[in-house]
């Protein structure tokens, strides 16, 4: 829920995802803190007088206040600059303390419970197995019940109630354990109860420390995983929730089956998984069935770790202190993934690196890693060192994709080659590493990078391709443009934008029915400036952009020139999210307003809504044309417009060019649908009687609006739609 309500005032980025479950789990680290100090240094009334006042005082931030109203906001409420410290700190002020207490609530609940009569008593770890499946279960109710059928303000107060539920049986739980007396030994043997396996040895600082390590991994490759796939595919709720679900599966696998894991044998399998993901990331691009890898590889990986965690839990009396390190390990995780790999890394570095680190779970890590001699130093460095020589070697010498295809497969049969019965994971893990090293050498299937930026909404890429003499502008797997280098086409827009396609159509429709001079267009979405071709002299353009690297990037004219040969009068490029800027302009000031936000995978939900439309149509003039750029890989957006405008008695047509000759592809013509709206017929000119213009047949859902919105009935995933390319 509090990611939902955040997305709309950072464009719908998949980063906001991993930022939010980077605060929920330094949050859970709190909690865990609390429950260990509680727990090792006051009775148990004081911890039950305390918790009960941490309760009631969380009460008072009841309900959620998770959205902020778009109708009356005139500036972001997050800098674009900055944007994680001043989100980290809106999520403190609006959930900070209710999820708090239920992140301590946990730990301190099984301590409790171990003090008492209970059969099961001796080991609660099977309670941790208990929560993640509750947490799992919210999890997959979200986006298929809650989503679809509330609002966000009754999402929060349905929350509301539950948490005021869930405080009244804490308090139940707590009278129950107030005097609370363990068992003894002798009453254990009398009743049948199972004594504990534990012992109560103090905890050796090397075991706390291996905890932390085993639980920064699969945490660290949960968000990594999760960043790497919508940043390649789609980053919609569903697919953020399916890494999120698997390494609650994972827990909950580890703490109440542990003694059917057949943890040796997945050891083992760890390696060979880890060789196929390595040979999917060769390829460079990833489709919806090449996901399997990835998550089956995160999935063992998860299991191996939380299934270690769990066969080496301590006893009871070292309950909190060993869910302190498990929360520790998460938080570092996500400080690595959300801080410091951004930092760092102008890629997604953090994810290979996770499964480079993930090769030294197995046992035989330490003992491999013991030995200094230089015959061990030679047995552990000499092999990767060969492999990065020879990949680094193939792919000079190779060609663009099929050279990093191959450089892959044959790295990855060197692989199996150093890989063994025995295991050397030190060996292995380095190898691994120093492949995905040399293969960042290939110029890749979107041609020779030469530019790569990195920033909060994601990865971008200024890329030459030597096939079409053209600059292209990449997010993730997503292009966002093209220019020629050809001195002759310079000027010529491509790809979506192209004259021969719809919005070619849409200004040479515009343009020969009214002067230009004067003339204000609104252009939300920069990408490489591509539609600057179509201005006209004595025109005023403005373009809406909320990524400031895409501003940076389009105005170079070393990598584009469009903005540098826009013919307009004025060109003003406002850095900013589109909805709230354009609130900031006059009413019926813009002739067009184009909303070129939506071919990318990121959709930015907000600029859909009802509340959206009307501040649309509060700045168009009355002949005015509001135009939607809607062709998407993994969302049917067709159903959204056509509810919006039926909602709004707007007269609306789509044209999708779907069906491309060669000629047309060879000319720099994409695939691409568009959707246009006015208030009447008249004003979309020759668009409203050409046949390639439809009136939209698709069927009509829910309408969206600010407090409603769910993207599971759109979603592509199996097959195509009308609306998909």
């Amino acid at each position: 829920m509090a990611a939902k309500g955040i997305l709309p005032q950072l464009g719908g980025t998949a980063a906001v995802w991993t930022t939010c479950l980077m605060y929920y789990q330094g949050v859970l680290l709190a909690g865990y803190l609390f429950a260990y100090l509680g727990a090792s240094r006051l009775r148990v009334k004081s911890q039950i007088a305390l918790t009960s006042a941490l309760i009631i005082l969380s009460w008072t931030q009841l309900p959620l206040n998770l959205k902020r109203d778009f109708a009356t906001a005139t500036t972001p409420l997050l800098p674009l600059s900055t944007p994680i410290p001043r989100l980290v700190w809106h999520l403190l002020r609006t959930t900070g303390l209710p999820l708090f207490v239920v992140a301590s609530i946990a730990p301190l609940l099984q301590s409790w419970f171990s003090r008492t009569r209970h059969r099961g008593a001796a080991d609660p770890y099977y309670l941790y197995g208990a929560s993640n499946a509750g947490s799992l279960a919210a999890l997959l109710l979200y986006p298929s019940l809650v989503e679809p059928q509330f609002s966000l303000s009754q999402q929060s107060q349905l929350w509301s109630w539950g948490y005021l539920a869930l405080g009244s049986l804490v308090f139940l739980c707590a009278w129950l354990a107030r005097n609370a007396v363990p068992v003894s030994a002798n009453e254990q043997e009398v009743q049948g109860t199972a004594p504990s396996p534990y012992t109560t040895s103090p905890l050796a600082k090397s075991r706390w420390w291996r905890w932390v390590g085993l639980a920064f991994l699969p945490s660290s490759l949960l968000l990594g995983v999760t960043t790497y796939i919508t940043s390649e595919l789609a980053p919609v709720p569903l697919l953020w929730i399916i890494p999120l679900a698997l390494y609650l599966i994972t827990w909950i696998a580890a703490f109440s089956f542990s003694r059917w894991l057949p943890l040796d044998r997945l050891i083992k399998l760890l390696p060979l998984e880890l060789v196929v993901v390595a040979f999917v990331m060769g390829f460079g691009f990833l489709g919806i069935e090449l996901l399997v890898p990835h998550l089956l590889t995160f999935f063992t990986a998860g299991v191996v770790c939380h299934g270690l965690l769990a066969r080496d839990r301590p006893a009871p009396d070292h309950l909190t202190g060993f869910y302190l390190a498990i929360a520790l390990g998460g938080a570092l995780g996500g400080l690595f993934n959300g801080l410091v790999a951004p930092s760092l890394f102008n890629r997604l570095a953090e994810y290979p690196i996770s499964l480079i680190l993930t090769c030294l779970v197995p046992p035989a890590a330490a003992l491999e890693l013991q030995p200094t001699n230089l015959k061990t130093l030679k047995r552990v460095l000499g092999f990767p060192l060969l492999v990065f020589a020879l990949t680094a070697l193939a792919i000079k010498r190779g060609d663009g994709a099929i050279g990093g295809v191959a450089t892959m497969l044959g790295s990855g049969l060197v692989f199996l080659a150093c890989w063994n019965r025995q295991a050397q994971p030190v060996r292995f893990g380095l190898t691994l590493g120093a492949a995905w090293l040399a293969s960042g050498l290939s110029a890749g299937l979107n041609g020779r990078v030469i530019s790569r930026e990195r920033n909060f909404f994601g990865v971008l890429q200024v890329t030459e391709d030597l096939a079409s003499r053209s600059h292209r502008l990449f997010h993730g797997q997503t292009l966002h443009g093209q220019q020629s280098l050809i001195p002759s086409q310079r000027r010529e827009p491509s790809s979506y934008f192209h004259r021969a396609g719809p919005i070619g159509q849409v200004f040479e429709a515009i343009q020969a029915r009214e002067a230009s001079e004067g003339a204000e267009i609104a252009i939300a979405g920069l990408g490489i400036g591509t539609l600057a071709t179509y201005a006209k002299p004595g025109e005023r353009w403005t373009f809406y952009e909320i990524d400031p690297a895409v501003v940076r990037i389009a105005s170079n004219p070393s990598f584009f020139t469009y903005l540098a040969d826009c013919q307009a009068k004025d060109v003003n490029l406002v850095v900013g999210d589109a909805r709230v800027e354009l609130s900031k302009a006059r009413d019926h000031r813009f002739r067009l307003i184009v909303l070129d936000a939506f071919n990318s995978d990121a959709v930015p939900v907000h600029l859909l809504t009802r509340e959206a439309l009307r501040l649309y149509r509060a700045k168009l003039t009355e002949q005015g044309i509001l135009v939607f750029h809607i062709s998407n890989r993994s969302i049917d957006l067709e159903p959204v417009v056509t509810a919006l405008a039926r909602d709004a008695g707007l007269v609306c047509r789509i044209r999708a060019d779907r069906q491309l000759s060669p000629e047309q592809r060879r000319s720099g013509l994409q695939p691409t649908i568009w959707a246009v709206m006015s208030a009447s017929e008249q004003n979309l000119g020759r668009i409203g009687t050409d046949p390639r213009w439809t009136i939209p047949t698709a069927k009509v859902g829910s309408v969206w609006s600010d407090q409603f919105s769910s993207l599971l009935p759109h979603l592509i995933l199996l097959g195509r739609r009308p609306g998909h390319l």
